[in-house]
């Protein structure tokens, strides 16, 4: 008896390849497991308006490097101006130079984010957080606040929260820091007391149709083993609408060379854009290891659309005729008969099928009685059923039942194929045998129809080619089994009862 190990291995494979093609997909690439899902697009444009000095201008804008956000695309509309823009791991910028230049001089930066669902985890601080020393009397009331929140706290998030709380509050000594600092500057401070790491940013709220906004201040804070970012100035952790750190590593947003009285003015925008028609777009831009289709012209992607969705209706057949045990007329029959079934409906497609076959097998009781050869009888029913499509075509339309048109995607051959089987099962096992397996190709037709045109399917065997060597394993288990099919069982109903 042969071993079964190589068998089990190659399921193994296929399942292992496999899912391992749809995870990096969904995973990597971004690829949505679920037709139509749509993902916020966030477009920001920050307008630069500044006077020149009728010299060389030279200004560079601070970009956003957030984690949380990733870069959709970006463009700058400066006339007159040569543009570059700068991106490496410790800075990004946008810089904007001209020889001369005078008078009101505006410049614009326009650029379309996506939040990132693939966040990096960001590394731990690895130096110690050490706070600087305040003058006096300044450093003694940071003291006493740092002191009177600790007393209050049982660990890091707790005296964050009395910080945050004591912040808002009459405390004289706040009261005298806040005559010199900001509420920003002295949760820092108080922080670094505690050797817990934070430190100033400023970012952007996102929030649809804002115009003329500006960065405010906040504070990115390690706590809980992760960074968080909180707005001190309203005492909370903003969550109603993202917001996107715009400045953090760098000490200014503009640094501008020839001009004076500058300001940077932004405005938000939200549209919701196709999941799958970004992920796609960004795997072609960066060049992943993409195994999709989106890479071939329309014409054979469309033909793709329809070929892959062969397997299905493969693994429909196997397993009702393998584990259901139904019987149907033909090994793949079905699953053409399914397929033109997309192009018709279901239900002109059950109509039209039905009238081929009734009338075909007419003609072809006729056929029997001349004593043809094979080849002969194929062809004349293959030419007989051409002509049922096209009498039915074009009685459809003078009826001005269009819906009646779509016959003409039934595959002829496959049609005549089926009608000679059919006669032939006729003439062998009787009218009864015809009626079981034509009602069984139809059943089965149906079915592979219903799961064929289902969106859901026909995303995942199109955008996720691992989904067919799943397939591929379900249909080789099914043909290992050699035990009772479903419909079998019947024939042990009288012993049930005894």
């Amino acid at each position: 008896m042969a071993s079964r190990t190589p068998f089990l291995l190659l399921i193994i494979t296929l399942i292992v390849i496999g899912s391992g093609s749809i995870y990096y997909r969904h995973t990597e690439m971004g690829i949505p497991l679920t037709a139509g899902e749509q993902i916020d697009i966030w477009q920001i444009e920050a307008t630069v308006e500044f006077s020149a000095r009728n010299n060389a201008v030279n200004a560079t804008l601070t970009l956003p490097q957030d984690p949380h956000f990733e870069l959709v695309d970006e463009f700058t509309a400066s006339p007159a101006y040569g543009v570059q823009v700068i991106r490496n791991e410790e800075t990004a910028e946008a810089i904007w130079s001209k020889r001369e230049a005078v008078g009101r001089q505006t410049l614009y930066y326009q650029a379309s984010y996506k939040q990132n669902n693939n966040l990096p985890e960001q590394p731990a601080p690895e130096d110690e957080a050490v706070a600087d020393v305040l003058p006096e009397p300044y450093q003694t009331s940071a003291n006493i606040l740092a002191e009177l929140a600790y007393e209050k706290s049982g660990n890091n998030s707790f005296y964050v929260l009395q910080v945050l709380d004591l912040l808002n509050s009459s405390n004289q000594n706040l009261v005298l820091l806040n005559s010199k600092y900001s509420k920003t500057d002295i949760f820092v401070h108080l922080m670094k007391l505690m050797k817990i790491h934070a430190y100033p940013v400023k970012g952007l709220v996102l929030e649809d149709g804002r115009r003329n906004q500006q960065l405010f201040p906040m504070v990115k804070i390690y706590v809980k083993d992760k960074w968080q970012i909180f707005n001190v100035e309203e005492n909370s952790l903003a969550e109603e609408f993202p917001i996107i750190v715009w400045q953090e590593n760098a000490p200014s947003l503009l640094d501008l060379e020839g001009g004076i009285n500058s300001k940077v003015l932004f405005a938000i925008s939200h549209r919701s854009d196709s999941a799958l028609s970004d992920a796609t777009t960004m795997a072609l831009k960066d060049d992943y290891l993409d195994l999709g289709l989106y890479s071939l012209p329309l014409a054979e992607q469309n033909m793709f659309k329809g070929i892959l969705l062969l397997p299905i209706g493969a693994l429909v057949v196997v397993f009702l005729r393998v584990i259901i045990g139904l019987k149907c007329s033909g090994t793949f029959m079905p699953i053409l008969i399914a397929t033109s079934f997309i192009q018709t409906e279901l239900v002109n497609g059950l109509v039209g099928f039905i009238l081929i076959v009734a009338i075909g097998l007419l003609i072809r009781s006729y056929l029997s009685r001349l004593n043809l050869l094979l080849v002969s009888r194929i062809s004349t029913v293959v030419i007989v059923v051409i002509g049922i499509i096209v009498l039915s075509t074009v009685f459809a339309f003078r009826l001005g039942l269009t819906e009646a048109l779509t016959i003409t995607f039934f595959p002829m051959v496959i049609m005549a194929w089926t009608i000679e089987r059919m006669s032939i099962l006729w003439e062998e096992e009787g009218g009864k045998e015809v009626l079981i397996q034509g009602s069984g190709s139809l059943i089965v037709a149906v079915i592979a129809y219903l799961l064929m045109d289902n969106l859901l399917i026909r995303h995942w065997v199109f955008n996720f080619l691992g989904v067919h060597l799943l397939i591929m394993a379900g249909i080789l288990l099914m043909g290992q089994y050699t035990g009772y099919r479903l419909l079998e069982l019947k024939r042990f109903t009288p012993m049930a009862e005894d």
